[in-house]
């Protein structure tokens, strides 16, 4: 069997306000994100994929960095890098905007919280932007203060979540509707919360203000979640499979469009005719995508780690896609995986060949999520 090889943690990959409690918890795995550690596994995979879905974990999801763009332009500014129409967005609003550039290809896909008119944060996936929304503004002689402000998201996520919260915060943040925000006192501090989270089992994103306050905050839900069975945790490969969560980076990059990840419903016609490549999506709304995103179930006993690529093929061996992501699902007990499929041969029950680490495989083509099924 062959072994993971070790992380060397240096300067250049940053730690976040909670690692020391993480490390504490006895995280077993990293991932670097955004230049800083992630975890990703802490009893195993599937150990933590089952108390997920059962009860409520803490993630340090710090690595999710913060954009802050604050001035008369700000709304110009954020507008300019989505086909998402933003006019309507509320002060206590969180929108999931995907970013493009000039040739419509996707560079981020991240959270935006508008503060008010004038400022938001941008909570980013894995990928550079400061400099880009730095370089953008300036080309563009904008009125604008860019920068990356010491806020460190950190989720609570699960069934339970609601309940620890409510305990911590009092009952009123039950009514907090999804991807809205509001500002509440824990332990004599207050903290912008929303609705939000990179699961399907619901929860909450703690924006921690300030470095010095990550601990403190860390210990307050532990010691008020242990009734609820409450584990340190991070985002699980199985779960957000399943559910069809969208990983930059992985399912998608700077090659594809908003339209081929899947995302068309976020890109509206007044975002597109002022956005940056906005052109390019317009002409691909009208044309029709060339290939999409997809599920796929593959036969077979358990599939291996796909690390990279696999090809997608037809019957008469022509390549037609590639799988992004593969995974076991022991609640589906089949192989899920999501994919990016040519249009002849996306609609959902083809059947294609998948060429897996372990080699060649039978693929059916299905919706997402994987509850469709």
């Amino acid at each position: 069997m062959t072994k993971t090889p070790f992380l060397s943690v240096t300067r250049r990959v940053r730690s976040t306000p909670f690692t020391r409690r993480v490390t504490e918890s006895g995280v077993k795995a990293y991932t670097v994100y955004n230049h800083m550690l992630l975890p990703t596994m802490f009893e195993s995979f599937e150990a933590d994929y089952h108390h997920l879905k059962k009860h409520v974990q803490v993630w340090d999801v710090a690595a999710e960095r913060q954009v802050e763009i604050i001035g008369p332009d700000a709304a110009k500014l954020i507008q300019w890098v989505t086909p998402r129409n933003l006019a309507k967005m509320q002060d206590d609003q969180c929108y999931y905007i995907p970013m493009i550039n000039e040739k419509g290809g996707m560079i981020n896909d991240p959270v935006a919280t508008k503060i008010s008119d004038n400022r938001y944060w941008v909570s980013l996936a894995d990928s550079d932007m400061l400099y880009w929304l730095k370089g953008l503004a300036i080309g563009k002689g904008l009125n604008v203060d860019i920068f990356e402000p010491d806020v460190s998201p950190l989720a609570v996520q699960g069934p339970k979540s609601d309940d620890l919260m409510a305990d911590i915060v009092g009952n009123s943040i039950r009514s907090l509707g999804f991807f809205r925000h509001r500002n509440f006192n824990i332990g004599g501090k207050n903290y912008l919360v929303a609705r939000s989270g990179w699961s399907k089992q619901g929860g909450f994103e703690i924006y921690v203000d300030g470095t010095e306050n990550g601990e403190p905050l860390w210990d307050i839900l532990f010691e008020a979640g242990e009734k609820y069975q409450v584990r340190a945790g991070c985002p699980n490969g199985i779960e957000r499979i399943e559910g069809g969560l969208l990983s930059y980076g992985t399912d998608m990059t700077h090659e594809n469009t908003p339209y081929e990840a899947g995302l068309g419903k976020y890109c509206h016609r007044a975002g597109m005719d002022v956005c940056i490549g906005g052109d390019v999506l317009l002409a691909e709304k009208k044309a029709g995508s060339k290939q999409m995103i997809r599920g796929l179930i593959i036969d077979g006993d358990r599939v291996p780690l796909c690390h990279n690529p696999w090809q997608l093929t037809n019957a008469a061996g022509e390549k037609v896609g590639h799988v992004t992501a593969a995974v076991w699902s022991p609640d589906y007990g089949k192989n899920i995986a999501i994919g990016m499929v040519d249009k002849k041969h996306w609609d959902h029950e083809t059947v294609l060949n998948v060429y897996a680490t372990d080699g060649k495989r039978r693929a059916t083509v299905g919706p997402l999520p994987f509850a469709a099924y």
